[in-house]
This record gives C-alpha cells, sequence and structure tokens, in this order.
C-alpha cells in the first residue's frame, strides 16, 4: 500500500551556506586538508595546483561564482517545492556521518534511525563544541546554516516505518545496525540537517534516517551493495500495510574535493538512462574524501529505479586554482 512516488538528490555543501562573495575563502581550509587526485590517488594541494587545468582560472571569477550560486539557489528552492507538491507521509533520507554521531569505536556500515524524534542541535550546544573556535568565522558560519540557530529542535521520524525496513532489509540478509536515539550533545549531522533547514521550507515531513558509512574504511559499502540497499528500502516500503506517500532523498555529492566533471556527467547519465549496472560497478577508489557521498546517490537510484528523471542542474563547483571544490548536483524524479 505504501509507494516511493518521489525522488530527490542533492549537495548539501557548505558553499551553499554563504554567499558567492565568499567562496575564495575556501582556499584557505584546501590548502591544508588532504586531497585525492581524481583516480584516488592522496594527493596535497600543491599537487593539484601542479596538474590542474589552466583553464580553470576562468571558473573562479567573481562572475563566475555569482552565476553558480544564483543556479544553485534556484535549484535548491525548486527541489523544495518538488517536496511540499509531492504531499509526502514520510522520506527516507540517505545520508553519510563524517565523525559526527559515530566514531572509530563504533562505526556502522549501514545503520537506520528508528526513534520517535531526531534532534538537531545548534552548533554552539554540539559536542565538540569549543574546538568549533579554532575554524574561520566563515567557516563556522557556513557549518553553523546546517543546524538550529538557538535551541534544540526535534524532528519526526516514521519510526514505524523505519522498523519496517529494518524486519525487511534483515529478511532480505542485510546486517543493519539500528539506533532509537543519539548520545547526550550529539545531534543529526550535516546530511540530515541540511534537508531539515534547505528543503523543509514549505512544512515539516517525517524522515527515516539511513546512514551509510562512505567516508572511512574499512567497512565502506560497495558501490554495488548500496545500490542493492536502495533496491532492498523499495521492496520493503512497497510491502509495508500502510497507505502512504513515501520520497527517498540522497543528501552529499557529487565530485569533491577534487571536482571531476568527466566523473559526475558519466553518472548524472547512468541516473538519467537507469543503468543500476554502471553505478553499481564505479570504481571504489574515485570514491573516497568527499566523492565518497556518491554512494548516497548509488543507494537512492537503487531505490528509485521505477521513477522517471525529471530535472536535474549540475554546477562544478570550482574555487580554487587547483582546482578544489564541490560539483553541486540537485535532481529530482518521479
Amino acid at each position: 500500500m505504501a509507494e516511493i512516488v518521489l525522488g530527490i538528490g542533492t549537495s548539501h555543501t557548505p558553499m551553499l551556506n554563504l554567499g558567492p562573495e565568499e567562496w575564495s575563502c575556501f582556499i584557505e581550509l584546501d590548502r591544508v586538508r588532504p586531497h585525492v587526485h581524481k583516480d584516488g590517488r592522496p594527493a596535497s594541494y600543491a599537487d593539484l595546483l601542479a596538474v590542474a587545468d589552466p583553464a580553470i582560472q576562468a571558473e573562479i571569477t567573481p562572475e563566475r561564482f555569482v552565476a553558480r550560486h544564483a543556479a544553485a539557489m534556484a535549484a535548491l528552492a525548486q527541489l523544495a517545492d518538488r517536496l511540499r507538491e509531492a504531499r509526502l507521509d514520510s522520506l527516507i533520507v540517505i545520508g553519510d556521518d563524517q565523525h559526527e554521531i559515530f566514531h572509530g569505536d563504533n562505526l556502522p556500515s549501514v545503520l537506520i534511525y528508528h526513534g520517535a524524534t531526531i534532534p538537531n542541535l545548534p552548533l554552539h550546544l554540539r559536542n565538540p563544541g569549543p574546538a568549533w573556535s579554532r575554524y574561520p568565522d566563515w567557516s563556522r558560519r557556513a557549518t553553523a546554516r546546517y543546524y538550529e540557530a538557538s535551541e534544540q529542535r526535534d524532528y519526526p521520524v516514521d519510526a514505524a516505518l523505519a522498523r519496517h525496513v529494518v524486519a525487511a532489509l534483515v529478511d532480505q540478509e542485510f546486517d543493519v545496525a539500528v539506533a532509537d536515539a543519539l548520545p547526550a550533545g550529539e545531534g543529526e549531522g550535516h546530511a540530515f540537517g541540511f534537508v531539515h533547514q534547505r528543503l523543509m521550507s514549505h512544512g515539516v515531513v517525517p524522515i527515516v534516517p539511513v546512514f551509510l558509512n562512505t567516508y572511512y574504511p574499512p567497512n565502506q559499502p560497495t558501490p554495488r551493495r548500496c545500490y542493492r540497499l536502495g533496491q532492498a528500502i523499495r521492496r520493503a516500503v512497497d510491502a509495508y500495510p500502510v497507505r502512504a506517500r513515501v520520497g527517498v532523498v540522497a543528501s552529499g555529492g557529487l565530485s569533491h574535493f577534487t571536482v571531476d566533471e568527466a566523473f559526475d556527467r558519466l553518472i548524472i547519465e547512468a541516473l538519467r538512462a537507469k543503468d543500476g549496472a554502471t553505478l553499481a560497478a564505479l570504481p571504489r577508489e574515485k570514491l573516497e574524501a568527499g566523492s565518497s557521498e556518491i554512494r548516497n546517490w548509488i543507494c537512492a537510484a537503487g531505490a528509485i529505479e521505477h521513477l522517471t528523471l525529471r530535472g536535474v542542474e549540475y554546477q562544478p563547483g570550482y574555487r580554487t586554482p587547483a582546482g578544489t571544490g564541490t560539483a553541486m548536483c540537485f535532481a529530482h524524479w518521479s
């Protein structure tokens, strides 16, 4: 009786939380963070700069920043409209956790949250709290926008659907970790906070949070496992004995922190063609660092393979001469 009727894919880069006039600030962090080459080999900022295409200089002008920002804001607004128009009863949110809640002492590959609510904490109330003071002001402001401004807010979770999906996945031989609460001082991470803060401007929809460990070896799910997990989630929803309109959101991606336009366009075309074989066979060495969040899109693609891609906006968000940045993509299926 339940049915998946809407699919959404959205980037959630902090570039979307700042104005275009501050995008050039990201070089401050990009110069010191670890990177990877497009083929997945470790790289420094200097390594990337040494091999960067000189044409990137034309992509990091104030005018290009303004144009890309405007396109991204329009695409986000359209996704919020599609979410409102779908009149959903529940929204399955597939996102990653970057040591915000789960750490090396307990890092599940796949986890489904089934508490009655999930908290969103303001940045100043979150662990590690004062550690944020070491970041530049612009970075703290960008991070803060994933979360509530002043007080904790508890967002509704469709716990019944979440527990049904867990049971159905176990029946399909997926070993799924579960949680019904978060540790004290912790709230939902940026992948989920972005959906609440930026896509639910027209009203809150109960969510089913699905966490994938996209980032951290050694237990990252393979692309094939992600796609099959999405297919299994759809079968679970189809078997749910409650009349409900359900959506699926992939939060994160595409390629970053090294922008790889060719790889991104391969993924977009596979999504458009419902080419699950290509998505399942994506090379794992190219799904590292920020690009690992593409796994969230792969999983969502498995769940919405019966839907048609209706719109996509792609903006390769270069922000430094080394070609670092975030490839921003916004898509919807129905």
